[in-house]
């Protein structure tokens, strides 16, 4: 195919991606989302094309930013990021226009400066030092063993088989097993040698010669050129002001040692042509594990495990011998006081006594106090789940797991482990996650700490029940996912199109040959949602405290993500028994309700409001109705996010109204919609409620005579309780006032944020 043609081809896919976005003329249902993968896929069957579409991607960048088209700046700049991440024959130019470019998006507000800083950081190491964005990625995701890059990792697919049906269930665990069974690690090493080499050197690189040689070498070979390949790369990358030249000649000492005196006099080995198309080198899909949902405990234990694999548990071999819901009895914690009975002369102390007695001694047991309202230290044994025998990846420290020494983290990368946890269900799968995330927040900060260890990262597909549900129940059900599609456009070109193409591939028939994958473009685009999506989108958890009717029963407390329902439960007793007042009031339809709750109001100044009012039923909605209530950098951390539209509760009342005319008494029903953050509510005459957390079945509570919602706070903040102890009582309002409990928020990763 012609230069020109090649061209042409390449700008009417990218025309097609850009005509998707702009919604001028929307796409076909099963056409959704594929214009972005098949444009992907034209460039790895032949890398050739991939610098024409570096150019023609950058000149459509320069054209929306001159444009002020920002709806596509940050969709052709993730799709121009990931062909520079594939791509070999990249030029240096080309590099650097797009590092300029990236620059020129800083001055713009968030999120595009944010995601321009991050793609500007890594090209400014891939144009001095090319193949390390490849190279780095694949040994992260297929955890290669090297001493110079410790990075590892994980996709953690969890699927709750009673909200998705088991024939998706088998489909995808078909389609990773297909895909991941060719990736080998000999696999992998050959492709980071063969793509270093011809990033690097370009048409001086024989790539079909190169291929086979790495093909026929044995194992310890093969390890030997790809532990040389990740040194001359790393080493160069660390270096204050990489060389690009002098990369060159390493690779070059590498490539010929190689490939013997035929490569390193420059000619062609048997004389071979010149190819008419370079050797396709793949990128391998993430190292991806599946789980059944069955706990919002395994959540938890799988981290623990990626950190600490089995094999490295000295305790048990067995994860549940551990007793992960409480590592000791709280007596063994217990802050131990000694009682003295001596005089307080040394020299009346019997001889030994100076010597402290064992820990677990009868000594230590009978004068074992338990302080009540004392704070209590918890000092956990060094060998409870992470053993003294572990201690990380070389040149790591054991505590923080951060590098030891003077090394430091590489930018924009936190910490040494990544688990990226994705999801699939719908609204109600949500919550269940949202529930394991407040356990692992609450248990990390009394048992064990994951966070300076391991970066968690959150995505979310959404795919609903097979039985073909109602518009109205599919959109009740992906009310979530219809808000990540309003905020991130993007989001709603990749990932919310999967749904239709998943349960197309659970109905297809089973291949006989299991070395081939179904369909690559599920796998692919999980993929890519994987990798580029960075951006979180933080949503606040809210917490429920429920009085049930049974005086003798505690409040339970719950927490919910998207949605509190409350209906009316019909009354117990029967009319005879009420008094003639109350006989009257239980004529009419619903319960008499006592609402009391704080009004968002812009100046965020409290105010609290009480009303009574005879409903039929209630509805919570932690998610805005539309585009207009969508404000505010949600895309920065929860510790500094700022309070605002989306972040408090939606609250319709569907109200009994009562008119009286000729014809007697009528009763009618008005919805009613305010927003708070806190609302206590409580049913004033004989009627229950029953409460449905994240329009989830098996999380009902019946038989309710009131309950409280507000913010969900920061399981670590009630340590804050202690500081305000001993303190006068305006002291201790000032104390309260500066410690007041941070809202826990739980962040799913997106593209962009939300494009304001």
């Amino acid at each position: 195919m012609e230069s020109s043609d090649v061209d042409l081809d390449l700008q009417r896919s990218v025309r097609a991606v850009l005509r998707e976005l702009s919604a001028q003329a929307p796409a076909l249902p099963s056409n959704q989302g594929m214009w972005r993968w098949s444009l992907h896929k034209k460039v790895e069957r032949d890398p050739g094309k991939s610098p024409a579409l570096v150019r023609i991607l950058l000149r459509e960048l320069e054209k929306a930013e001159s444009e002020d088209a920002r709806h596509v700046i940050i969709p052709l700049l993730h799709t121009l990021m990931y062909v520079l991440t594939k791509a070999t024959g990249i030029t240096e130019e080309l590099h650097r226009r797009t590092y300029a470019f990236c620059t020129k998006l800083l001055t713009l507000p968030a999120p595009y400066c944010t995601i321009a800083l991050d793609c500007a950081i890594r090209l400014k190491t891939e144009t001095a030092v090319p193949g390390t964005l490849y190279q780095r990625l694949v040994i992260a995701e297929q955890n290669l063993t090297n001493e110079l890059y410790p990075y590892r990792e994980r996709v953690f697919l969890f699927v709750d088989p009673e909200l998705v049906p088991p024939s998706v269930c088998s489909a995808l665990l078909l389609e990773i097993e297909a895909a991941q069974g060719q990736q080998t690690p000999e696999a992998c090493m050959r492709h980071v040698v063969s793509h270093a080499l011809q990033a690097a050197l370009g048409e001086a690189c024989e790539a079909g010669v190169l291929q086979r040689k790495l093909q026929t070498s044995s194992r310890r070979a093969l390890e030997h050129y790809f532990h040389a390949v990740v040194a001359a790369v790393e080493q160069m990358a660390s270096e204050p002001s990489p060389s690009r030249e002098g990369h060159l000649e390493r690779l070059k000492e590498i490539y010929c040692s190689l490939l013997g005196p035929a490569a390193a006099a420059g000619g062609r080995c048997g004389g071979e042509p010149p190819q008419d198309r370079l050797p396709s080198i793949p990128l391998p899909s993430p190292h991806i594990t599946f789980h059944l949902w069955t706990s919002e405990e395994q959540l938890w234990k799988e981290l623990v495990l990626f950190l600490c694999p089995r094999s490295q548990l000295r305790l048990s071999a067995d994860l549940e011998a551990l007793d992960l819901q409480g590592l000791l009895p709280d007596r063994e914690l217990a802050r131990a006081s000694m009682l003295s009975t001596d005089s307080g002369i040394e020299r009346d102390l019997p001889w030994g006594a100076d010597e402290p007695p064992t820990p677990g001694s009868p000594e230590v047991e009978q004068a074992r106090l338990k302080r009540k309202g004392g704070i209590k230290k918890r000092v956990w044994p060094p060998d409870i789940l992470m053993p003294g025998s572990w201690d990380g990846p070389p040149g790591l420290h054991q505590r923080t797991g951060r590098p030891s020494g003077d090394r430091g983290l590489l930018p924009g990368v936190s910490r040494l482990h990544t688990a990226r946890v994705l999801v699939l269900g719908d609204d109600r799968m949500l919550g269940r996650l949202a529930r394991a995330y407040h356990s692992l927040r609450k248990r990390e900060t009394q048992k064990f700490c994951l966070t300076p260890r391991l970066s968690l990262q959150l995505y979310y597909i959404p795919v609903l029940a097979s039985e073909k549900p109602t518009a109205s129940r599919r959109s009740e059900l992906g009310e979530l996912a219809a808000f990540l599609g309003r905020a991130d456009p993007w989001y709603e070109s990749i990932v919310n199109t999967l749904c239709p193409a998943i349960h197309k591939l659970a109905e297809m028939p089973l291949s006989p040959d299991t070395s081939q994958t179904v369909d690559p473009f599920i796998l692919d685009a999980i993929t890519y949602y994987v990798r580029m999506g960075t951006q979180p989108i933080y949503f606040q958890i809210y917490a429920v405290k429920i009085f049930l009717s049974d005086l003798s029963q505690d409040p339970a407390e719950d927490i919910f993500l998207t949605e509190l329902k409350v209906k009316i439960q019909d009354s117990k007793f029967p009319r005879e028994s009420l008094s003639p007042r109350r006989r009257g009031v239980a004529e009419g339809p619903g319960a008499e309700l006592s609402v009391r709750y704080q009004k968002a109001l812009l100046s965020h100044r409290t105010r609290e409001v009480t009303v009574s009012l005879r409903a039929t039923g209630l509805v919570l909605k932690a998610l805005p109705a539309g585009d207009t209530e969508v404000s505010g950098p949600t895309h920065c951390p929860p510790t500094a996010a700022p309070e605002t539209d989306h972040t408090c509760l939606n609250i319709s009342v569907t109200e009994v109204v009562k008119t009286s005319n000729l014809t007697g008494r009528s009763f009618s029903t008005v919805t009613n919609t305010f927003r708070s953050a806190n609302v206590q509510i409580q049913s004033q005459d004989q009627r229950l409620l029953t409460l449905l957390l994240d329009k989830d079945s098996c999380r009902a509570y019946r038989d309710v005579a009131r309950f409280e919602v507000a913010p969900c706070p920061e399981p670590c903040s009630g340590a804050q309780k202690s500081k305000v102890l001993g303190l006068s009582s305006h002291q201790e309002e000032i104390e309260r006032t500066k410690a007041k409990a941070k809202p826990l928020r739980m962040p799913i990763n997106t593209f962009s944020g939300i494009v304001q």
